[in-house]
This record gives C-alpha cells, sequence and structure tokens, in this order.
C-alpha cells in the first residue's frame, strides 16, 4: 500500500463518480469499478453470461485493439496515485493496463471526451490477477476525467484515483458553503486515532448509512481526549457547525470542542466544551470570529462522529 491512499478516492461512486462510458462490459458492468468497499466473490455463482464477477469485464478480443471504460470524477483534482485492483479475476484479467487522464469545464459528452487531447498519467504497464496495483502520479494539473485502459480485454475489480480535491470555489462567490466539505476541498491533515475508520469520512458528503461511514476512534484509557485538525476549502469565516452522531449509540463522544487558526501557530476557540448526545445532529451558531483556515475539532474523551459541516463564506483573500 501506498501513502497516496490516505487521500481521497475522487472517483469514488458516493463521491458522486461515475463509470460514464465503455466500449465493451459483455461479462460484468462497468458501474463496478467505483463501487465502495472491497470486491466480494461467491465461487459457482453463474448467470446468464457466465461467472458473476464483482468488478467490470470484457468479452475475449478476437480482433486488434484494447478495452476502455471512461470514467467522469466525482471530486476534480490533483491526481496523486492510482491503484488498479484485479481482485478474483484470475483467468481473466488484462495483462498490461494504463490511465489517462483530461481535464474539460461544464458537462462534457461522451463524444467530446473522446475528441480531447488526454494525457497519460499511468503509462502502459504489466499487471497481475487478482491483485491491488500501486502507482504513483507525478502531475500537478487538475483532472476531471479519467480513461482506464486494459489491454487487450478482460477483468478490472475496482479502479482508484486517490487525490487532492480541487473546486472552482468561483461559483461561492458572495454566497455561503460548507467550508469543511471534501468536495470544496477541506482535507482532514492530522488526528489523534483513526483505529476504525478514516477521519475524512467525516467531511464527505450526504447522511453516513452506518458507523463505518463515519469516524470512531479507539477507547482511550489514559485520561486524555481525541481530535483532528481540518484543513479547510479556503480562509473563511465559520457561522454555524453542524456536529452529527447519528449512528453512534453506544460510542458518541460526551462533548465537543472547536479551535480554529489562521495562521498555523495562534489558535482560538470558536465552540467551547460542549455536551453531545448519542445519535443525533447537533448544530451550534458560532459567535463573531475572525477567519481561519484550519479548525481542530476536540471530542471528549473518545469516540466517533458522523459528519462535521461549518457553514461560513470565503473570506475576500
Amino acid at each position: 500500500m501506498s501513502e497516496f491512499t490516505a487521500l481521497p478516492d475522487l472517483a469514488l461512486r458516493s463521491l458522486g463518480g461515475s463509470v460514464i462510458a465503455a466500449n465493451d462490459e459483455s461479462f460484468a458492468e462497468r458501474e463496478s469499478l467505483i463501487r465502495p468497499g472491497r470486491p466480494g466473490f461467491q465461487p459457482h455463482t453463474f448467470g446468464a453470461k457466465g461467472q458473476v464477477y464483482d468488478g467490470w469485464e470484457t468479452r475475449r478480443r478476437r480482433e486488434p485493439g484494447h478495452d476502455w471504460a471512461l470514467v467522469r470524477l466525482g471530486l476534480p483534482g490533483v491526481i496523486r496515485g492510482i491503484v488498479i485492483d484485479t481482485a478474483w479475476f484470475r483467468g481473466n484479467y488484462p495483462p498490461h493496463a494504463s490511465v489517462e487522464a483530461v481535464a474539460m469545464e461544464g458537462y462534457p459528452t461522451v463524444a467530446e471526451l473522446e475528441a480531447a487531447d488526454w494525457t497519460e498519467i499511468v503509462p502502459k504497464s504489466e499487471i497481475k490477477g487478482d491483485a491491488e496495483h500501486f502507482f504513483e502520479v507525478a502531475d500537478e494539473r487538475r483532472y476531471t476525467h479519467v480513461r482506464l485502459n486494459i489491454f487487450p480485454d478482460g477483468g478490472v475489480a475496482r479502479l482508484r484515483v486517490h487525490g487532492e480535491v480541487r473546486p472552482d470555489l468561483a461559483l461561492y462567490d458572495g454566497l455561503s458553503l460548507d467550508l469543511a466539505a471534501l468536495e470544496n476541498g477541506a482535507l482532514v491533515t492530522a488526528c489523534s486515532n483513526q483505529f476504525y475508520s478514516s477521519p475524512n469520512n467525516v467531511l464527505a458528503p450526504g447522511l453516513a448509512r452506518h458507523q463505518a461511514e463515519g469516524w470512531e476512534t479507539a477507547r482511550r484509557r489514559d485520561g486524555g481526549n481525541d481530535w483532528l485538525v481540518i484543513r479547510l476549502a479556503g480562509a473563511g469565516v465559520i457561522r454555524l457547525a453542524e456536529i452529527d452522531t447519528t449512528n453512534l449509540l453506544f460510542n458518541a463522544p460526551g462533548a465537543v470542542s472547536i479551535e480554529g487558526t489562521a495562521d498555523g501557530t495562534t489558535w482560538f476557540g470558536l465552540l467551547p466544551r460542549t455536551r453531545l448526545q448519542p445519535d443525533t445532529p447537533h448544530r451550534f451558531r458560532i459567535g463573531d470570529a475572525p477567519a481561519v483556515t484550519h479548525v481542530r475539532v476536540d471530542i471528549h474523551p473518545d469516540g466517533g462522529l458522523a459528519r462535521i459541516r461549518l457553514h461560513g463564506s470565503l473570506s475576500e483573500s
């Protein structure tokens, strides 16, 4: 596993990604490529098209060429690494694969994307069956779509596109927004503990369906407390904090407090230590406070949070 996998998966379906086209999906549908979670498999499970796979699988190619799938990133951004996972594809995996990327604003059609000038970010590389393959990407450009090429055919279970979110915040000029939203470019940069689940889950869109879709720490036995630091979408003034403990019935924190900073050195209080209830969305107004770039959310003493929302407005800078 590589360090870049700690960054959000920009292509994930639950973050808005979509496999908008594929030249072939005879055996297994293209949409599986960006599903959350590990691929599943049940042997000797046959449908009308053969063994059922949790992945994308094309027919056996009898002519020159290769197969491909086109993915719109749910969160446009700078790609730091690609994972091509061929889990459970053992006799029908592609021996080689490559990945290309392109940036196209607005809502392009498949035909417009096919005609675009694509950049190769993962060169044609050898891959194996039933294995994860990690490819670092050294490219500082912002991309909106990727194309997975497999040579010549076969099956891929998952495609992960890890990177840093780079939204167009000009859309919010003069408007309020969630400064802590992953889709707006916020990111957890430090965390005391992530034993059960990733802290970046609290910045994800939508509501958490269960505990695993939030952030949960191990039980503390040292008298301290757990915390995380969020780099906001941009310098801004926070007016409302939402602290959601939904699904956390017996492991919600007893209390929460929030601090902010604009220079990374001087921290000041935004929300004093405040009692929380289990399985409850909480909303707290934030009094007059200057613009901040980062916040620290302390939970007392430990437990989990489903979501954190910090509503406000970007500063003029």
